[in-house]
């Protein structure tokens, strides 16, 4: 694995030269680096293709370099020419690649060939196209009822793909759709839902250049969506205050060096980020929060006392909101000494981070995963909107609430129609478009659908992208699950771990990237479109030559199936897959926001879906926006860990070299980490006191109380800046450790950042000097 060097290392400022080679390093690794950085010119450009990586918005004004490092990394992935032929699949059988590290297997590039599984060699063998959908075909209208099928998105399909995919498997006569959605961002729409009215972010990026002070929770923009920092960086300059709220201590929301800025390149400099940056224990964000408000309170009580003007912007309280005596009495019904314990923050930070808000006319707050993959991240988020909407920091220029998605088109696939809880104003719109009786009870999410797999419920998994085994709990009871399928297929570009857990009948359908030329029978090049964490709905059009000339769209792949399996009676799957406009005027007729589309997502930057509480329209049932007046949790994990000899409470995350579960490289520059993944970050007082020192290798144990064994072997401990109590370290390795049974309350997602563990010792073992 080679040599790990601790926390001494970590680079002195994100971006900058660190970047610049890591960008480089990358497209030599790709094997065409001229041709990947002629590509890369194209990135995010009004005439080329979406970045594959994040969901952070494009800028009006654009730019002649619009992409960042991890989006030279997921060029670089996708672009390689490295090829992952038959012969490949004839040399290596699937219980040896089992064996493969993540990072391996996709270093074996780009997928040319549909293949499909022989048990019998226990390897996989090149098949046709068309015998690849008539036996899906067959083995689907096999089942007794459609919900026997679970039907999986990754967030990097794109809007037409994802709509002719919902409209297959409604035809075919289910919902069940499990979503990566559902293991990242579900809070963030439930809470915005029942707060706002609307499940998505209310500003656009143009608002970041407008506010007075921005609050980032729970989010580390250095790694999982770099171009964010430009934007923090010029905030920060032109002096709005930038509060973090992050358990551990992340360099890019301290410094960034910007590698377009040549002036700051060449004299070494960067830029502060972070105002204030406070470290809240793992889960303790909701009583921050919460403390916040409390402070926003009592300077609302002096300034009455004192005759001066309220504090709190009545105006839009009395006018727009409901509940808010309800809310007030509850954060003055908290006492310090709860919120102090359950944040892990002392009052005077909390007093600190409330006086930036109290300073400020215009406030965004923004967050991530350190926010919904706990217990109570859906009341958590409802907090943070009823604390935004005290000073009528919702429906203006320069303020709003902003959950920071992931993949690039994670959003864009739930407003399509990917959701096991359509509403019924989408399938009236689309019954009436395609004539037909569309499914209307629940079905799946991600939990619901691995639980129906491992009970024998659901009998078929499609996977539209993704790496559905890394990214999801309990990794060793999703191996059966996918093992207890009559049929498991994969669409996909590169080889991953979810190939590698074939059921009786399994295919992996290699697909076009977002970077290639998808051209139509005609050879006109298509486009496809994608929206953003800002619901700025943009084209993307491929300027590669494809990895394979067997490839097909997933749109194509899509339509194959369907056709196999509901026939085209209905629908005409071959005209679709021919002319994706034809796709784009059925999704104007089915969804609201979509007229015009095909005219409108060919201007530069694309359109923007309006939004109303954007625009102070409360789509409520009480037809305001909405205060949460509940209490905190009874206790938090690192409360309860802190009553149990030798328990931590952990979260999982990303390194800086990878991007969800595609592992780029082996290193994490920005918290020192060389050449290793399987770590452990600790506070240096906790280690002390385990008797334990920096390069210790451990077992890592999980302390789940449900009567399952979880061991994730052979760690090493690396110091770090964390708060007592509370570890750190990568997914997918340790997503061993994450029960399945423990989900967040209403939105049923993993509770990834929360895992309660314990560790036993491993002989000590120094590392080479």
């Amino acid at each position: 694995m080679g040599k790990t060097v601790f926390i001494g290392k970590r680079s002195r400022a994100a971006g900058g030269w660190g970047a610049l080679k890591s960008c480089g390093k990358r497209l030599l690794e790709s094997g065409s680096p001229l041709s990947g950085a002629r590509t890369l010119l194209k990135a995010n450009q009004p005439d080329g293709f979406d970045c594959p990586g994040c969901a952070w918005g494009d800028p009006e004004h654009g730019s002649s370099f619009e992409f960042c490092e991890n989006g030279v990394k997921a060029v670089a992935w996708e672009a390689t020419d490295k090829r992952t032929l038959p012969d490949f699949f004839a040399t290596h059988t699937v219980s040896e690649l089992k064996t493969w590290s993540d990072y391996a297997l996709e270093q074996q590039g780009r997928l040319t060939h549909p293949m499909r599984y022989d048990r019998v060699t226990d390897s996989y063998v090149r098949v046709g196209w068309d015998a690849a959908f008539a036996e899906i075909g067959a083995i689907l209208n096999s089942f007794d009822t459609p919900d026997r099928a679970e039907f999986y998105t990754s967030g990097r399909a794109s809007n037409e793909a994802a709509f002719l995919y919902q409209l297959f498997v409604r035809l075919y006569g289910t919902n069940n759709f499990p979503d990566c959605s559902n293991m990242c961002h579900e809070a963030s729409g439930i809470a915005m839902k029942q707060a706002v009215g609307v499940g998505k972010g209310t500003v656009l990026l143009e608002d970041f250049e407008k506010a007075d002070a921005i609050f980032v929770i729970g989010q580390n923009p250095g790694t999982n969506h770099p171009r964010m920092l430009g934007d923090l960086r010029r905030a920060a300059r032109r002096g709005a205050k930038i509060v973090v709220f992050n358990p551990l201590r992340e360099r890019g929301l301290e410094r960034f060096a910007d590698p377009q800025d040549k002036l700051e390149m060449l004299r070494g400099g960067s830029s502060e980020i972070a105002s204030d940056y406070f470290q809240p224990r793992l889960g303790g964000d909701m009583a921050a929060v919460r403390g916040m408000a409390k402070a926003v309170f009592a300077a609302d009580d002096a300034a009455r006392a004192a005759g001066r003007p309220s504090v709190l912007d009545l105006d839009f309280i009395s006018r727009h909101t409901a509940d808010f005596d309800a809310y007030r009495a509850a954060v003055e019904a908290t006492g310090w000494a709860e919120i102090e314990d359950q944040s892990g923050l002392t009052r005077d930070e909390i007093e600190r981070a409330a006086a930036v808000y109290l300073g400020a006319e215009r406030v965004i707050c923004t967050w991530a995963m350190g926010v919904t993959q706990h217990r109570h991240s859906v009341i958590t988020i409802r907090e943070i909107a009823s604390f935004m909407m005290l000073r009528g920091n919702i429906g203006k220029p320069g303020a709003g609430l902003c959950p920071v998605r992931g993949h690039s088109n994670v959003q864009g696939d739930r407003t399509v129609g990917i959701n096991e809880k359509p509403p019924a104003a989408f399938l009236d719109a689309l019954e009436q478009e395609f004539d037909f009786k569309a499914p209307r009870h629940e079905g799946h999410n991600v939990l619901a659908a691995i639980g129906a797999m491992l009970d024998g419920a659901a009998r078929a998994f499609i996977g539209l992208g993704g790496n559905f085994a890394r990214a999801t709990p309990d990794s060793p009871l999703i191996e059966k699950a996918l093992a207890r399928q009559k049929l498991t297929v994969n669409i996909a570009t590169k080889l991953n771990h979810s190939h590698l857990m074939p059921g009786e009948v399994s295919f992996i359908l290699p697909c076009l990237g977002r970077t290639e030329i998808d051209r139509n029978s005609k050879g006109i090049s298509q486009i496809v479109t994608v929206e953003d964490s800002m619901s700025m709905v943009h084209g993307s059009g491929g300027i590669n030559r494809p990895a394979s000339p067997e490839l097909r769209s997933e749109v194509a792949i899509i339509a194959g199936i369907a056709a196999a399996t509901v026939g085209s009676a209905k629908v005409d799957w071959a005209a679709l897959a021919d002319d994706y406009d034809l796709i784009r005027d059925h999704i104007a007729n089915v969804i609201p926001g979509f007229e015009n589309y095909n005219q409108r997502v060919r201007k530069p930057r694309g359109f923007h879906l309006r939004n109303a509480a954007a625009n102070r329209e409360w789509e409520t049932p009480e037809g305001r926006a909405t205060f949460w007046s509940g209490p905190l949790p009874d206790a938090v994990e690192h409360q309860i860990a802190r009553g149990r000899d030798g328990v931590f409470v952990m979260q999982t995350f990303r390194s800086h070299d990878q991007y969800n579960t595609t592992i780029y490289g082996m290193d994490d520059r920005y918290r020192g980490v060389y050449g290793e993944r399987n770590v452990v970050f600790i506070n240096p007082a906790d280690l002390a006191d385990l008797g334990g020192e920096a390069g210790d290798r451990v077992d890592v144990i999980g302390r789940h109380e449900d009567g399952l064994s979880r061991v994730a072997s052979d760690f090493r401990f690396v110091p770090y800046d964390i708060p007592r109590g509370c570890v750190a370290g990568y997914y997918p390795e340790l997503n061993v450790l994450v029960p399945l049974s423990s989900a967040g309350d209403e939105s049923d997602t993993p509770t990834s950042k929360s895992v309660l563990v314990s560790f036993r010792t491993k002989a000590r073992q120094a590392d080479a000097a």
